[in-house]
């Protein structure tokens, strides 16, 4: 293993020899630690690794001193070393499991903070990667121990080993976010997700809820098929488990996981049907009751636009519970007036009530007293005219009787006119009220047709202005003789004329004939970007060499024999010019490559 680290990073070394041989500051121990390294077997090399813990702690942290040590320890390929070491068994190595630990301490602690200017694409592409994949299968190694481990000192060691792993690949993926999705859909990391042990399934939660917390857009750039997997194994733990610990951290990591890819919300709904009433049953009342609501939420509405909605409803139904609320204690606090009021008027009422009572009952008693008096008026009245009856003598009683009568008739003949009277002046209303408004519209129509004959009368007794005498017509015309003498009208003459139009025609056809160059150089230059535009697709969806057939080539031939001709010269001139000795090439050295073969392009040719 040493000597294939030493073999990879021999080409990186012996490239930046210069460079490190004109830097001074390198640290000396670092050197020869590479050194003894890269001379020591394979089973001595995580021992001498450790010394790296040291070496690391010697400088401040954050200070240019560690960073540039950190730079020392990779362009030495110890971090190569340290990646590469972390694949072995350590059963047979010296501090066994632990030394793997304190190996990935080491080696997170490197690469954060850790950016090679001189070969940044090798450390992000390659190094960082392997890094995190070896810290996986550590990982997962040591999962294994403490699954089958027997004693309770060894189950807790290898448990607080596989703690320190995870925290170093958090520590790492914490500086270089762009692992993250690397981590996400790598199949060591979801294997380390399906445990069915609780304690090692809390501690994989956290990290891969820390992951999401790192890089909320990590789920844009995985596949739908990771995403479905992590959502199938994080429900199962829902409905497996009832440790409140992995129910608040899986809730948290479904509610950063809709937050953060909203169509995640459709899949859930449409392929977990049923996962609202389980979640609601199983974990109400377990201590994260808020984030449980939230999510329970979000699937019953299916959108963040619903959401906020009915938050903003909630809101308002709050506002308004407060304000009734508000309301309500003032109406308490000046209840014990209200109460006074209320007796008050409930007495004043009665009161009313009683002296309304009393007054119908005085009323009643008094039309029943003048009932009475009528009839007694009225008995009083026939009793004296019977009394009277029996004075008159019986040759008078005829005559009188009949005068009695004829009263009778006129006083009901009276009542029949006057009734019949008010009948037709209410029927006689309406005709009235019609007659006087016909009266004031032909008033107010007379009144406006005397006011046009009066308008008419002056106008056509208008005699023009008034004042306008002989003398004032004379001073009118002075005055616009002397103006006509102060401003001459200009007069052209048509021989003037003629050559002025000749002039404007002869400008006209100059500007018609530049008009029609400048438009053919346009259209000129139009088919030329054309055809440059057309070349440039051509080249650009032009297959390979090796899959490139005949049809392929008879696309690129140009039917111009002197086209064709100049190209094959420029193209022989090319290859004998790459193919010519070394000193032949010393005057191009200093020349740009574009303008190299310049003098050998016909650009008049071309186009």
């Amino acid at each position: 293993m040493a000597a294939s680290a030493s073999e990879g990073g021999a080409s990186k070394r012996n490239a930046d020899k210069g460079h490190l041989d004109q830097d001074s500051k390198r640290d000396v121990h670092v050197f020869h630690l590479a050194t003894e390294v890269a001379e020591s077997p394979d089973n001595k090399i995580p021992i001498l690794l450790l010394k790296l813990k040291d070496i690391l702690k010697g400088p401040p942290c954050g200070s240019r001193e560690l960073k540039q040590l950190k730079e020392d320890i990779y362009y030495y390929d110890l971090i190569q070393y340290c990646v590469l070491v972390l694949a072995q068994d350590y059963r047979n190595i010296r501090g066994q499991w632990f030394t793997a630990v304190q190996l990935a301490d080491i080696l997170s602690t490197a690469c954060v903070g850790l950016d090679p200017k001189n070969d940044a694409e090798e450390f992000h592409g390659k190094v960082l990667p392997s890094a995190a994949d070896n810290l996986m299968l550590l990982a997962r190694r040591l999962q294994a121990r403490f699954l089958k481990a027997d004693e309770d000192d060894d189950k807790q060691d290898f448990l607080r080993y596989f703690h320190n792993v995870t925290d170093s690949l958090c520590w790492l993926l914490s500086d270089h976010v762009e692992l993250t999705p690397h981590v996400f859909q790598s199949d060591q990391f979801l294997q380390l997700l399906l445990t069915d042990d609780m304690e090692t399934t809390i501690i994989m939660m956290s990290v891969l809820l820390s992951i999401l917390q790192l890089n909320r857009t990590l789920l844009l750039s995985v596949k739908e098929r990771s995403i479905q997997l992590i959502l199938d194994e994080i429900i199962y733990e829902l409905f497996e488990n009832t440790n409140p610990v992995i129910g608040s951290t899986c809730i948290k990591i479904m509610l950063l996981i809709v937050e953060s890819h909203p169509p995640t919300l459709q899949m859930l709904r449409s392929s977990y049907k049923g996962l609202s009433r389980l979640l609601n049953k199983l974990w109400t009342g377990r201590g994260f009751d808020k984030d449980l609501y939230q999510l329970l939420e979000l699937l019953h509405v299916g959108s963040f636009q619903g959401v906020k909605e009915q938050k903003f409803y909630r809101a308002a139904c709050l506002i308004q519970a407060t304000w009734r609320a508000h309301q309500t204690r003032k109406r308490v606090k000046k209840l014990p007036k209200v109460v006074t009021n209320l007796q008050r008027s409930f007495r004043a009422k009665r009161e009313q009530d009683a002296q309304r009572l009393e007054k119908e009952r005085e009323e009643e008693d008094l039309r029943h007293q003048l009932q009475l008096q009528r009839h007694r008026a009225l008995r009083d009245f026939r009793q004296r005219q019977l009394s009277l009856l029996e004075i008159v003598p019986a040759s008078e009683i005829a005559k009188h009787l009949k005068q009695e009568k004829e009263q009778s008739a006129m006083v009901i003949q009276k009542v029949w006119r006057g009734h019949r009277q008010r009948q037709c002046f209410s029927q006689q209303k309406s005709a009235l009220k019609e007659f006087k408004a016909a009266i004031i519209i032909q008033r107010s129509v007379l009144r406006f047709l005397e006011k046009r004959r009066n308008l008419r009368r002056d106008i056509l007794t208008w005699r023009g202005p008034k004042g306008l005498t002989d003398t004032r017509r004379q001073e009118l015309h002075a005055q616009l003789e002397d103006y006509v003498k102060h401003h001459p009208v200009t007069h052209v003459t048509e021989e003037r004329t003629k050559e002025q139009h000749s002039q404007v025609q002869e400008m006209l056809g100059q500007y018609l004939m530049r008009r029609n160059l400048e438009r053919r150089s346009e259209l000129r230059g139009e088919a030329l970007l054309a055809q440059i535009n057309t070349d440039i697709e051509l080249l650009m969806s032009a297959p390979s060499l090796k899959e490139a057939t005949k049809k392929d080539v008879e696309l690129f031939n140009c039917r111009s024999a002197p086209v064709a001709a100049r190209a094959k010269q420029c193209h022989r001139a090319m290859l004998q010019s790459t193919r010519g000795p070394w000193w032949k090439k010393l005057g191009d050295e200093m020349q740009d490559s574009d303008t190299i073969y310049a003098d050998d392009v016909d650009l008049d040719l071309v186009l």
